[in-house]
């Protein structure tokens, strides 16, 4: 059985990066399932007491649970972006969230080197099912365009705000959801993508592939279907009632809708999510896939507030100070957990620090290419094999397009935040190893190790026209 493994990263990869044959038996094939807002606190293996997820807890005891993964930044498209190409926010072609309509997303370039491309250059057969937000269909992002060979989801990370569509979208071909029309109740989106991801597994079961799952839950709005998950959870938890948008030009284009139970509807959301996960594992046993697939399993950011959402009531940042749009740790330390029978021993916890540009060099790694593409990552494979030599980070980098501009760096247990950049900037450090918390900033009395990480984090970014942090780099 082979080894491998998986981290996202945007490269230039070298020319001819080619794969060494195997067939596609020996080949491992890699499922990466991306959750949307998830908090560091929102499973119950990582300390959620309020609701259970079973089947993602047993992904963890039967291989290995991070506890200091980094997502690419804050927000979701530079996020993923910084996933599948293999470097940090300073770095990425994507580096914000951007829209101009509700079917438009800032698109990768042509010419980027992705994670899809290293494995379809590997033979390996490419899918992705769920919010894509990398660039719309028809523009050089469009998945396809991206080595992605079977597309179905949003390519608009506006309308994956709602969850029961008007549209999705097959490959390049639409598809209208009339059942969803005037406020209907139709066709819950999320079960769509879930019923296509396990198609995909079912066509490719002779062949090696790369399946990422980047389902929206529990990003808001907040809402799932009438069924036995959410009758669960209601009257479970004391509620205050939200009120959305359930009419008007943004009704179900972008807007959060009203909920009468937000508690509940996010505790079914995440439930729900761990049933997709059951299922998967499950259509993996059941096709003889299962003993030679790695699983990875992770959020893009950390928790949101928005739509009715409590990550207060939930603890959903665990004892890290911050949610989605901070660059405190409960904003960007997400949870990560990998499944390898073989390969990871079982019930393993790594404190290892990695990041999400880290999967790049791994999956290249898993798919034994001859030569591992430049970018911002380091592979991991060390770690989730269990073996000695794993490279370490000198730092971890993040940068924020939004709330006047936020940086920060971390090297070592030291981290610098810079905020409010365009208008009032003001500098904070923390030692995240005495602090995990963040609460103590110590930066009066460290004047050399705030010096030290303030270059740093001044050579690290490259200045980007599209992504000014100052109108000097306009």
């Amino acid at each position: 059985m082979k080894r491998n493994i998986s981290l996202y990263s945007i490269c230039l990869l070298a020319a001819g990066c080619s794969a060494i044959s195997l067939s596609a038996k020996e080949k491992t094939n890699v499922v990466f399932i991306l959750a949307d807002d998830l908090g560091y606190g929102d499973l119950s293996c990582y300390g959620q007491e309020k609701f259970q997820t079973p089947n993602i807890d047993e992904l963890a005891q039967r291989g290995i649970r991070f506890t200091q993964c980094y997502s690419g930044t804050t927000v979701s498209a530079p996020s993923r972006c910084s996933l599948v190409t293999g470097m940090h926010t300073g770095n990425t072609c994507i580096r914000g969230n951007s829209s101009v309509n509700p079917d438009y997303e800032v698109a990768l370039p042509t010419g980027t080197n992705t994670i899809f491309k290293i494995f379809k250059e590997a033979g390996y057969k490419t899918g992705a099912f769920g919010k894509w937000g990398l660039g719309e269909v028809g523009s050089t992002g469009d998945p396809n365009k991206q080595f992605v060979d079977t597309f179905f989801g949003y390519n608009s990370q506006l309308l994956a705000h709602n969850y029961y569509p008007d549209h999705m979208w097959d490959n390049d071909k639409r598809i209208d959801y009339p059942e969803n029309a005037n406020g209907a109740y139709g066709t819950y989106s999320q079960d769509e993508i879930h019923k296509h991801a396990l198609k995909f597994i079912d066509d490719n079961k002779e062949e090696p592939f790369f399946l990422f799952i980047p389902y929206v839950l529990p990003h808001a709005e907040l809402l799932v279907p009438e069924d036995s998950i959410i009758q669960k959870f209601r009257g479970m938890y004391p509620e205050q009632p939200h009120h959305g948008t359930d009419s008007g030009p943004m009704f179900r284009k972008g807007g959060y809708c009203s909920q009468v139970y937000p508690h509940a509807t996010f505790a079914a959301m995440v439930y729900r999510y761990d049933v997709y996960v059951g299922q998967i594992v499950a259509k993996l046993k059941e096709l003889g896939l299962y003993d030679n697939t790695l699983i990875i399993f992770t959020s893009d950011n950390g928790p949101h507030r928005e739509g009715g959402a409590d990550p207060e009531f939930f603890n959903s940042n665990g004892i890290y100070r911050g949610i989605k749009r901070d660059l405190y740790e409960g904003g960007i330390r997400v949870p990560m957990i990998a499944a390898w029978p073989g390969q990871i021993e079982e019930g393993t916890i790594s404190h290892q620090p990695c990041a999400f540009w880290d999967m790049m060099p791994t999956f290249a790694e898993v798919i034994h290419t001859k030569k591992t593409p430049e970018c911002d990552g380091i592979s991991i494979l060390p770690t989730l094999k269990g073996e000695k030599g794993q490279k370490q980070h000198d730092y971890f980098y993040f940068e924020f397009h939004e709330m006047n501009g936020r940086q920060a760096i971390i090297r070592g247990n030291w981290k610098l935040i810079l905020l409010d950049i365009q208008k009032s900037p003001k500098y904070e450090l923390y030692n995240i190893a005495a602090d995990p918390s963040e609460v103590h900033n110590m930066i009066d009395r460290n004047p050399e190790k705030f010096a030290e990480l303030k270059t740093l984090m001044e050579q690290v970014h490259t200045k980007d026209t599209n992504w000014p942090l100052l109108p000097a780099e306009f």
